[in-house]
């Protein structure tokens, strides 16, 4: 098993570090290769993803991977800024589905903030289409109007597109998922607007023929994202598209307490993924030592569970990160009044000693 461990930018070091940590002490057989990739790999090679770490990448079983982005990148042309590297290996690799779980452990429902009666107990699964959408669709760019109500001014243009095998897999990836849970997929979209999306409530309304045994419900994003706050433990399982579900699920990463809380999967059909935190670079405290690494840490066990083969070991992890949360242990994203502020290499070290 080769692993590629892609660090990034900002706070990505740090918390890829403590990740790291974790799956040495598991004493596992594989192999960790580690490449620049973001704004690092830019100052190191001039490009965000350079072809070495994209061949890395391709090679591995399973790609670690931290977070990229810094402001100082924000004037450079978009095909070097950081965050290029990330869509360049989604489409490489064919990383087309997204599995964002948001889960809030008894130990934080005071984190979040809502009552602690809608969020105790909450397990949800966000599967987000990750290589289709407005975020990939062409054409897009810069030009001037030649029709609406300014004709003449300059205006700028992305497009919306999903074609039905993509809608498909993405549709079939959920109600397998649905099946190992509650049995219940919510599918969002904006069919009263959108063609792309009455095309979307369509294929995936066929598709759940082969899926009687899972409950299927439609719902528009903008109730859907109401009712995340509303009554979130009424979804089990959420698919939706690119832009969608990149917003919900950040929504739904608050209801956990903490965005520094919960890990990503990102799958192809042949079950390599890229494993990340949800959260993003944070440049404005790399370095300083208070990062939450659980996210990530988290992420290595799904990497583990749904890359490696490596169920068991995942579990640990698991158990390791309630063992410590119960112990009292909390970055600053998630500390309260009589808990206990730690650092983020004081929080990898817990872990690795919970796991025995």
């Amino acid at each position: 098993m080769k692993i590629a461990v892609l660090p990034g930018d900002g706070i990505g070091t740090e918390i890829v570090a403590e990740a790291v940590k974790v799956l040495k002490a598991l004493d596992l057989k594989f192999e960790m290769e580690t490449a620049p990739v973001g704004g690092a790999a830019y100052e190191a090679a001039g490009h965000p993803l350079p072809e070495s770490t994209l061949k890395l990448a391709k090679e591995a079983d399973a790609i670690l991977f931290g977070a990229v982005g810094d402001w100082k990148y924000d004037t450079l042309d978009r095909p070097l800024r950081p965050e290029q590297a990330i869509l360049g290996l989604r489409k490489a690799l064919g990383l087309f589905a997204n599995f964002r779980p948001a889960i809030c452990y008894e130990q934080l429902t005071h984190a979040s903030s809502l009552k602690p009666e809608l969020v105790a107990g909450l397990d949800i699964l966000i599967i987000r289409e990750l290589t289709g959408d407005i975020y990939f669709g062409q054409p897009r760019g810069r030009r001037t109007a030649v029709d609406g109500h300014f004709p003449g001014a300059e205006e700028a243009f992305d497009t919306m597109r999903y074609s039905r095998p993509e809608i498909e897999r993405i549709a079939r990836v959920a109600f397998e998922a649905a099946r190992k849970r509650g049995k219940k997929v919510t599918s969002v979209d904006k069919a009263n607007v959108l063609e792309t999306f009455q095309f979307w409530k369509d294929v995936v309304t066929e598709v759940h023929k082969d899926y009687q045994d899972v409950e299927l419900e439609h719902m528009y994003v903008d109730n859907a994202a109401m009712q995340l706050v509303k009554k979130p433990k009424a979804f089990d399982v959420i698919v939706t598209g690119n832009m969608f579900g990149d917003i919900l699920s950040d929504e739904a990463s608050m209801l956990t307490g903490s965005i520094g809380m919960l890990p990503s999967a990102s799958l192809n059909d042949k079950k390599q993924g890229l494993y990340e935190p949800s959260h993003g670079s944070a440049p404005d405290i790399a370095g300083k030592g208070v990062a939450n690494p659980l996210a990530t840490i988290l992420s290595a066990a799904m990497m583990l569970r749904f890359s490696l083969n490596q169920g068991e070991a995942a579990a640990r992890i698991e158990a390791a990160v309630q063992k410590v949360l119960a112990q009292g242990l909390r970055t600053p994203d998630i500390y309260s009044e009589g808990t206990t502020k730690v650092g983020t290499a004081q929080m990898g070290d817990a872990v690795v000693k919970a796991l025995g």
